[in-house]
């Protein structure tokens, strides 16, 4: 039987519809994908709500961008604990306390640069959402864009999927690729497609949120999505499932 990745919404705290799906937002850098989907959520498109933004980096810019939205940060090293679990044991306790558990919303990582631990997946039952900037299974770990070029491939992107207990291995949610170009660095395919990330990450929390999301093995179905969406000569992509139109990237 499938599993509905379907969560029921909380108390309102931030100003967002009574029922929208609370989340909390795991950074470990600057936060542009948390942008992304705040800016998603502030234009109507996504039915969510930022609760909280943890970080174990106290120089993470996603911290600052929290703060400026007058959405709590929470923010420990977590060489201050004695172990992996007892860290996540401490990230569990604080995103509890904003209303996010089993069932009542999600955990988006938004460039947390750790592995979470069976316990803390278990806390939160097909609710983590991960992305990744490359086209899973190829290219995981922490450098996908780079070995992705060193490598020399024709096509390259970037996925989302929900997180188990496998670094970069979870049911892929939705797929983007884009042209590698002979010669190209790393750093230069990177940020074409971190574009491409702006789109595909809100637009999987959109879905997520909507309850459209049901896991079946290593297969994620997507109530009504399309197939696939393509860019153009301006900027080429090819996106699977395909994007809805207020989630298009922009040229």
């Amino acid at each position: 039987m499938p599993r509905r990745a379907r969560l029921s919404g909380g108390k309102n705290t931030h100003g967002a519809h009574p029922m929208a799906m609370p989340l909390a937002v795991l950074v470990s850098g600057g936060g542009s994908n948390l942008q992304s989907i705040l800016d998603k959520i502030d234009a109507g498109c996504i039915d969510a709500e930022v609760r909280v933004v943890v970080s174990n980096k106290a120089d993470a810019y996603g911290l600052e961008r929290a703060k400026k939205r007058g959405i709590p940060p929470w923010c420990r090293p977590h060489t201050e604990f004695a172990s992996r679990l007892a860290f996540d044991q401490e990230m569990v306790r604080v995103i509890g306390e904003h209303g996010i558990t089993a069932g009542t919303g999600a955990v988006v990582l938004a460039g947390f640069m750790r592995m979470l631990t069976p316990e803390f997946l278990r806390a939160f039952p097909a609710a983590v959402v991960n992305i990744h900037p490359a086209l899973l299974p190829s290219f995981p770990g922490t450098h996908g864009a780079a070995d992705a070029a060193k490598y020399g491939v024709r096509l390259a992107g970037c996925s989302v999927h929900f997180v188990d207990e496998i670094m970069d291995h979870g049911p892929v949610i939705i797929q983007a690729a884009v042209p590698a170009l002979p010669g190209e660095g790393g750093d230069a395919l990177a940020a074409r497609i971190l574009k491409l990330e702006h789109s595909i990450y809100p637009q999987a929390v959109a879905w997520l949120a909507a309850g459209r999301l049901a896991i079946e093995g290593r297969h994620v179905r997507i109530a009504g999505a399309a197939p696939a969406s393509c860019g153009d000569a301006a900027l080429p992509y090819l996106a699977s499932p395909g994007l809805e139109q207020e989630f298009l990237p922009v040229p």
